[in-house]
Order: structure tokens, then sequence, then C-alpha cells
């Protein structure tokens, strides 16, 4: 087993980090697999070398460590600019040059009725510019999204789609889950694979990085549950395996939101300075103290 943690340094480690490494890590260790770290840094404009740093001190105090060198996604652009080539080639990508306030306004005009219907990434685009023919052409440098539509007609052309959950979805999903068609196009709609001040998205990357690197297990928090479909397409698109998915609970604080980068009052680094010990930062997060031997 090949597990792996994915941290961006644009801010300090919190417990829920802490919990999502380590659950990785002793995922792997109890399968006498490999635990990977990778550095997700296509967001070069929130990006800092000295969170990278503190990512590097906080994961080793807790004794976790992993092969060198470290994988870092600024530096595999030519790897993420090769996949959009292929799906550009497919027809299955069109440039976008929608805003958020565009979509908003779309989403939510009269004739669309209802609330905008909001997924993974937001609220659902409305497909404004999607075009009746796929376009032609070198690949642009241009925000991308993925045609749904097309990209799941093409990818289940022969076999549904579908991941397997090692772990609990937000509601208790397990198991072989078989991806809807009309879910991926109502309810996710056309995501963004390239932004123009990245050249890539989170959902592209991840993908391509976790095939690279040999994952065979993918441990996150159950918030990302939900993203996991348009991973399972991409992996059958561009015709990569697909990892088993291993969704975890969330680290939530006293009024039961989610831990986020700006909760700094429990970042790793301040239990540290505070002389709190590993095996006390796991208690607080749910797990027993690491095994020995």
């Amino acid at each position: 087993m090949i597990t792996r943690f994915a941290p961006s340094p644009t801010g300090p480690l919190h417990l829920g980090h802490a919990f999502s490494a380590l659950t990785a890590a002793r995922r792997a260790q109890a399968e006498g697999g490999t635990f990977l770290l990778r550095i997700e840094d296509i967001d070069q404009s929130r990006a800092r070398p000295e969170w990278e740093e503190l990512i590097y001190e906080d994961l080793h105090w807790l004794g976790l460590s992993w092969p060198e060198p470290v994988m870092r996604q600024s530096e595999r652009m030519p790897a993420y600019r090769a996949a959009l080539q292929r799906l550009w080639d497919m027809g299955l990508l069109y440039p976008c040059s929608c805003t958020r306030r565009d979509i908003a306004a779309a989403a939510s005009a009269p004739q669309e009725g209802g609330d905008p219907v909001v997924g993974p990434d937001g609220i659902v685009y409305p497909g404004t510019c999607r075009p009746a023919t796929p376009p032609t052409g070198p690949l642009p440098e241009a925000v991308l999204r993925l045609n749904m539509a097309a990209a799941m007609e093409r990818a289940c052309r022969h076999e549904a789609l579908q991941f397997t959950e090692t772990g609990r979805g937000p509601n208790g999903e397990h198991g072989r889950q078989e991806i809807a068609l009309r879910r991926m196009i109502d309810k996710i709609g056309d995501v963004v694979l390239a932004r123009r001040e990245m050249g890539t998205s989170y959902h592209l990357a991840v993908v391509v990085d976790d095939a690279a690197q040999g994952v065979t297990e993918v441990v996150r928090g159950a918030d990302l549950f939900e993203a996991t479909p348009i991973h399972a397409l991409l992996h059958r698109l561009l015709g990569l395996p697909t990892p088993v998915y291993h969704h975890h609970r969330l680290i939530r604080d006293a009024d039961g939101k989610r831990l986020a980068k700006r909760d700094d009052a429990r970042a790793i680094r301040l239990y540290r300075e505070d002389g709190r010990t590993p095996a006390e930062v796991m208690k607080m997060v749910g797990l027993p103290p690491a095994p020995t031997g």
C-alpha cells in the first residue's frame, strides 16, 4: 500500500492535518507499505517557503518520515500541461471567461428556477461558455473547463464509472460507489481543470500526481468525498489507475466547525512551543500513541 499526505504551504498545519497525516502513515505501516509526502504548491500567490519548512518540522515532530525527494507540484507543470493537452485533443475542454459573479448571476436567473445548485467547486457552472462543438486549434492559455456530459459519455461507453471507499463518506458511504451520470452533470457540472494564474487546478494536479507516485490508497477528509467522482472520471479519461479512497472524519472545534488554516490557535507549532508531546496531540485527535517496533 502506498499512501500520501499532501498539504499546501499556505499556513500552519493544525490538528486536522495531524490526524490526516497520522492516519495515512499508519494505514501504510500496517500493510508494510510506504507513506509519501507531497507539497501542493500550485497556488504560488499564497505558498511560502517558511510554511513549507514548518510542514517538515511539524511532521517530523509527530514521528513521521517519508522518502526523499519530496514531490512539489510547482515543479510539475509540464505533466499537467500534457494531461490538459490529452483532454483537449479528445474535445473535452473549452475556454471559459466567466467570473464568479457572472456564474452566480447566471445560475440564479429567474428562468433557471430555484436556488443555484452548489457542488464540490461551489455553484454548479450554468454552461455559459460551453460551445456547441468542441473547440479546435492549439491548447489555449486560459481557464479551461471540462465538458462533463461529453466526458461522462466517453468514459462510460463500455463500463460504469465507480470507485471503492474503504473509509466513510459524509453519509456513511462505504465500499463500491457507482457514479451516476445525472449527478455528475447536475450536481457537479463543468469543473475547472486549468486556472489562468496556476496553469492547472487541484482536481487535475491531484489525479496526475497520485498516478505518478503510484498511490494506491488516497487518505483524506470526508469533506473531499464529493470531489472523488471528478477524480475517478479523470483517472478513467487519462488512462490512469484509480486508487482506493479512504475518507476519514474531520477534526472540529468546540462549535462543530471544521478546522481550517486560519485556526492558528490549534496549530501544531503552538502545541510544540507549549511543551506538549506528540502523544498528547494524538490523544487530542482521538488516536492512540504511535506504535513501537
